[in-house]
């Protein structure tokens, strides 16, 4: 594909003359040489793969529980569906971004399809780094609306200031954020009165009420996510199928709090022999401010621990005050998905787009 000619602003980097698509685009940025913007094709991969493990490692760099990796594997699936798009200046490749295949609701909240940048599929070289994702994205977007996608969400790295002030400026906001620990206990007073165990299979059905209010906390302020709850049969076939472990807080005979850890979370970091991942997590309010998950943290991180992992992560809604605040206290966050949904009425104009 070409696209016409383009020309960024000196200071916002700001898109000035719209385009058409076509073959290739070229970008001027500051009188330097022209950037073109092609289609991502599976020729592109070991380009990618290196500017990719460059944002990588960087991000390890600051977060150092951060396994060391030798590839990005993602980059191969996706090559071909025709959604991802790389900038090259020189002959040489300076940025990419793809994505996953369109879905339907988007965040299982929502009635509008959705795409997705995983980690690893989308990255740029250090030099105007926030204006190649700027052409990236402009040139990406067009086709996930063509697709029908009009939630947009990409995953960036936590330290990765000028792609996320870019997006910014064209309406992302941040969403979600992954994290990650070593296995080692965090320092807190022991909490009495409560009872902190690892819940065996035939009593998952006992987290379910839990469950059910952890989904009331999602449709909360500022929270504002309304899923459509699980049934509690499909909630414990979930659990078998995933091959997920509760782990819980009791007082008073009852449970107040769990923690659900599953072998791998939506990173390729979050994975591995011996990684584990919280993938689901709550407190009843009246328990709250007291240690109790704190203990319930250490709880499982000693189990953990004593089974041979080293290291634990987890993925969480930064839009979730309660949740983001006690996460960040303990784990070191590592990427920050933003999001934007743009009107989806835009779909009615194809020709526009």
């Amino acid at each position: 594909m070409t696209y016409d000619n383009i020309e960024l602003g000196s200071q916002q980097a700001l898109v000035k003359i719209p385009f058409e698509l076509c073959d290739h685009r070229q970008i001027r940025i500051c009188g330097k040489e022209k950037m073109i913007i092609r289609d991502f094709e599976p020729k592109h991969t070991e380009e990618a793969a290196e500017i990719a493990l460059g944002g990588y490692n960087y991000e390890r760099a600051f977060t150092q529980a951060l396994p060391e990796i030798s590839g990005i594997p993602i980059l191969k699936q996706l090559a071909g569906n025709g959604l991802g798009v790389a900038a090259f200046e020189g002959g040489k490749m300076v940025g990419f971004l793809c994505s996953v295949e369109p879905f339907e609701n988007a965040f299982r909240s929502t009635d509008v399809r959705g795409v997705f940048s995983p980690m690893g599929a989308n990255g740029a070289v250090m030099e105007n780094h926030g204006r190649i994702y700027a052409a990236l994205y402009q040139a990406a977007a067009k086709k996930w609306v063509k697709a029908g996608a009009v939630s947009h969400a990409i995953c960036l790295y936590e330290h990765d200031e000028g792609a996320k002030q870019q997006l910014f400026r064209y309406g992302f906001g941040m969403r979600c954020a992954d994290a990650i620990r070593p296995m080692e206990t965090i320092d807190c007073a022991v909490r009495s009165g409560y009872e902190f165990l690892e819940l065996p299979r035939e009593d998952y059905a006992y987290i379910y009420p839990l469950h059910l209010a952890l989904n009331e906390h999602y449709c909360s302020s500022p929270f504002f996510v309304n899923r459509k709850p699980d049934t509690r049969e499909a909630f414990l076939d979930c659990s078998e199928r995933e091959k997920v472990r509760f782990f819980a807080a009791k007082t008073g005979g009852e449970l107040c709090a769990y923690m659900e850890v599953s072998d791998q979370g939506e990173t390729f970091a979050a994975s591995g022999k011996l990684y584990r991942h919280i993938t689901g997590a709550y407190c009843l309010p009246e328990h709250r401010g007291r240690g109790v998950y704190r203990n319930l943290l250490n709880y499982a991180i000693n189990t953990l621990k004593s089974e041979g992992y080293t290291r634990l992560g987890v993925d969480f809604e930064s839009i979730n005050p309660s949740g983001s605040g006690f996460w960040l206290k303990f784990f070191h966050a590592y990427t920050n998905s933003v999001v934007r949904r743009i009107d989806e009425r835009i779909t009615q104009r194809v020709s526009l787009v």
